[in-house]
């Protein structure tokens, strides 16, 4: 079909909730795809932080076909093999005792969410239901993870929002220590800010966070959902910050791409959760499983993957510093940690996410005016290379 008529019938048929760019996406390979008249482009959105192995990985493509032709999809009412191997391997490689599988990291933050009230209200009564969160914090659009989300221009149109949750500004510990109440019962937050515009706090926050939770007796949350996998050079985000939480969410990169979140806790936080609490029909399915294991797999091989992110993190914020230099008057700022980066602009950034897909780039922008990078992990310096000659003409051309 051809792009024109593929755009009318999307209007036609499909509902209204992305500005979609005017492109068709087709096929992918490592950190290229192609859009149905054989363009090729760079791909530095990566599905938004989806793709962490690049597209198609081989070890993925064949765990699924493998897996399709066996079984695709069973009720979690029996056990599923992949879903427990899956498990373990979480388990394994974190703090957390237990796994719930879902299809979304919304759903995965739901899942928090209700666990943290269940446990508060059996522990400490009923009056512990209220969440802190952050404010510009993005945790989903479901109506709870849309209300724990501190930005109200996601929430605009959809009130009576849902009650029990309170916002503090990130990276603030005076702030959070000031809002906790006897209600309290969890905090929410992000390690590093990824829809808030790639925001990272001082080295010591998060430990003080856990402390102050330790001391009032609250849990801690951490939506992993896009800095976790390794997206930031470590398999978890909370490992840079040497603490441990009470619960993770995860999904995004968990899969390379299948519908697929995680809730971790630990056994002390999970027990709360029993037969009828909480449930999900395609979670944990075999098909979906079987992926993010050969994902996790090939992830930890040799630990190379989390060295490459690391290493080529430190490579593309270092020549983004050098084009900030280049363009001062457009370039506020560069921040990230392993493949998790931000360009703060002076200006938004939209005009220059389409000058790029024009040039072969595709680039994503979050909070108005910053530029998000996210590549697969296997992304090499030719293609930062690359993508900065473009993105450098592109900036050229602002001048």
């Amino acid at each position: 079909m051809e792009i024109k008529k593929l755009l009318e019938e999307s209007g036609r048929y499909i509902m209204n909730t992305y500005n979609r760019a005017p492109i068709d996406l087709r096929k992918g390979r490592g950190v290229k795809v192609w859009g149905s008249d054989g363009k090729e482009y760079l791909d530095f959105v990566g599905g938004v932080a989806v793709n962490i192995l690049g597209h198609c990985h081989p070890k993925v493509v064949v765990a699924i076909q493998k897996q399709a032709q066996r079984l695709i999809h069973v009720s979690n009412l029996y056990h599923i093999e992949p879903q427990i191997k899956l498990a373990r391997l979480l388990v394994e490689h974190s703090f957390a005792d237990k796994v719930f599988f879902c299809n979304s990291g919304a759903e995965a933050n739901e899942a928090a969410i209700k666990l943290a009230r269940k446990y508060a209200k059996e522990h400490s009564g009923k009056d512990k239901f209220e969440i802190i969160t952050a404010l510009n914090s993005f945790h989903g659009r479901t109506l709870a993870t849309l209300t724990a989300t501190g930005q109200e221009k996601f929430q605009k149109g959809f009130e009576p929002l849902m009650p029990g949750f309170k916002y503090v500004p990130f990276n603030d510990i005076s702030a959070l220590k000031s809002l906790i109440t006897q209600n309290t019962c969890a905090v929410m937050l992000e390690p590093i800010q990824g829809e808030g515009g790639i925001k990272i706090p001082d080295p010591d926050y998060f430990k003080n966070v856990r402390e102050l939770c330790n001391k009032n007796n609250l849990l801690l949350i951490l939506d992993e959902v896009q800095t976790g996998m390794g997206r930031t050079g470590k398999l978890f985000a909370y490992e840079h910050y040497n603490i441990t939480p009470d619960i993770m969410t995860l999904a995004k990169g968990l899969g390379s791409g299948v519908p697929i979140g995680a809730m971790l806790a630990s056994d002390k936080v999970a027990s709360a959760f029993v037969p009828g609490s909480h449930a999900s029909t395609f979670g944990g399915n075999p098909l979906v499983c079987t992926a993010a294991i050969a994902t996790i797999e090939t992830l930890l091989e040799d630990g190379f993957l989390l060295d490459q992110c690391k290493r080529m993190g430190e490579y593309l914020r270092k020549e983004l510093k050098n084009l900030q230099k280049e363009f001062p008057s457009v370039i506020i700022d560069v921040r990230g940690k392993g493949l998790l980066v931000g360009m703060e602009l002076t200006r938004d950034c939209s005009t220059i996410v389409k000058s790029c897909m024009e040039k072969g780039l595709l680039l994503n922008c979050t909070a108005g005016n910053v530029l998000r990078f996210t590549p697969a992990l296997i992304v090499q310096e030719k293609d930062i290379d690359h993508m900065l000659d473009i993105l450098g003409n592109v900036l050229s051309s602002l001048s």
